[in-house]
């Protein structure tokens, strides 16, 4: 399964993202290595945010980078 990276937009309600593939990469190294590239070199707006993800396919990758998930609770001992 191949790793994917992409820009995530969070819009004005927290429960919705849009998305756009930049790259694919069947190693996980090199899109490790190319995903802090672009983080250190191409400064996105500040809703956007560079992702890897690990899925079958872009429908799959997309579909779960889209979903909703709550932001974990920061314990006592994690402020």
């Amino acid at each position: 399964m191949p790793y994917y990276i992409y820009i995530v937009t969070s819009h004005e309600t927290a429960s919705t993202k849009s998305v756009k593939l930049v790259k694919e990469y069947e190693n996980f190294k090199l899109a490790k290595t190319e995903v802090r590239r672009l983080r250190s070199e191409e400064q996105l707006e500040d809703k956007q945010a560079y992702k890897i993800i690990f899925a079958d396919d872009t429908a799959q990758a997309e579909q779960r980078l889209s979903e909703f998930r709550e932001q974990p609770v920061a314990r006592e001992w994690e402020k």
